[in-house]
């Protein structure tokens, strides 16, 4: 369904990742749903393409793509398996990058290769029980005593927490600074303390771990921190861009994936003596989830096209994840419709798909949180 000119190194990665998509991801997706755990293996081998540090430079083991290319792989991964999608965005955008933008020589050194190359993978806790949405709601403090930080408090929704090594962690340092009192460390995950609570039982993506984490007395050396002291929320912030395009290619990728199972069924399956195809209400649902795919993809391509030229794009990457997942659980819905009654069955995986699809709306900003980000941006725009 191609319908734009690409540069040859963005075919090559989009080709590559459907490839890897096709033969190593799809066949397992189904095991990996029930058993809610993908392959270490698997997330070596990704790393050994270069999918797990796609925007980190050569010299520390990254592939050094830019954001269509990035876009492009997320979407093909995700057709694949979203929660391979989940893992691989949250690894890149909220893992790798911090460190890349903000981590020291001596931090790049340490963990930057590990990381690109996939030998490792990254965490980000930043969200808590009480603060979501609102991210200056931190309640995990983190207190210098003797060269060492002391983290004390409780994370949720953290994605990639008991596989990841290296977990990015947000804690209060400074209590009467509101906002500039947060700061952000970097905590290996065998550090006492750090203690994965549960992995939570999820509707969709359930191969993607999202765990509880607590941070009990851990403790790490005073240079782990990442950054500025104070400048945590701004850390945490800065990736909002890459995250949201990323989100919004994984969501294009579950609605794709749903969209030619579908097609394929309306094809073959016979009512009347005419394949579901040939009946008007059928071909008008699959025309509307196409047209509705490829103005998601625009939005998208769009939006890392700005990106990848220092461009603030905050807005329209806003606008893509919004468009991009509120159309992924119409698309996915349509589809169990023309599956009818089988669509519903777990044996058919347009009811995961559905599944996975309706997080997308959720995670890296609410639908409602995109809403208001695009309508602050319109208070600026003068005619």
């Amino acid at each position: 369904m191609s319908f734009l000119e690409f540069t040859e190194e963005q075919n090559m990665v989009r080709d590559m990742a459907r490839d890897f998509a096709k033969n190593e991801l799809a066949p397992h997706s189904e095991r990996w749903d029930k058993e809610g755990w993908v392959d270490d293996e698997v997330i070596a081998q990704m790393g050994s393409l270069g999918l797990m540090g796609m925007f980190v430079p050569e010299e520390w083991e990254g592939a050094n793509v830019d954001y269509i290319s990035y876009a492009l792989a997320v979407e093909e991964i995700s057709a694949g398996d979203a929660a391979v999608g989940t893992i691989m965005s949250v690894h890149n955008s909220v893992g790798c990058g911090p460190l890349m933008q903000y981590g020291t020589e001596q931090q790049k050194q340490k963990w930057l290769k590990e990381l690109a190359s996939g030998r490792s993978i990254a965490s980000f806790c930043l969200t808590e029980p009480q603060a979501g949405s609102e991210a200056n709601n931190l309640k995990t403090r983190a207190v210098l005593k003797d060269g060492k930080w002391i983290l004390n408090g409780s994370k949720q929704f953290t994605s990639n927490g008991k596989r990841a090594k290296l977990a990015i962690v947000f804690a209060v340092t400074d209590p009467d600074a509101g906002k500039k009192g947060i700061s952000a460390f970097l905590v290996p995950t065998n550090t006492p303390g750090y203690i994965v609570n549960r992995v939570e039982k999820k509707m969709g993506i359930r191969a993607s771990d999202t765990c509880a984490i607590t941070l009990d007395q851990c403790t790490i050396p005073e240079e782990n921190i990442l950054g500025q002291r104070g400048k945590g929320l701004g850390i945490a912030l800065s990736n909002l861009e890459g995250g949201r395009i990323g989100i919004a290619a994984q969501a294009l990728g579950i609605s794709r994936a749903a969209f030619e199972a579908a097609l394929r069924y309306s094809k073959e399956r016979v009512q009347f003596n005419v394949p579901l195809i040939e009946h008007q209400s059928i071909a008008n649902f699959l025309a509307d989830m196409q047209t509705q795919m490829n103005a998601a993809r625009l939005l998208i391509l769009q939006a890392a096209s700005m990106r990848q030229r220092n461009e603030p794009c905050l807005s329209e990457a806003s606008q893509a994840k919004l468009f991009a997942s509120e159309m992924s659980e119409f698309v996915c819905s349509k589809a169990i419709q023309i599956f009818g009654g089988y669509g519903y069955l777990e044996d058919y995986q347009v009811e995961r798909y559905y599944r996975d699809a309706r997080i997308t709306q959720i995670y890296e900003g609410t639908s409602e949180v995109q809403r208001l980000v695009i309508a602050r941006a319109l208070k600026e725009l003068n005619f």
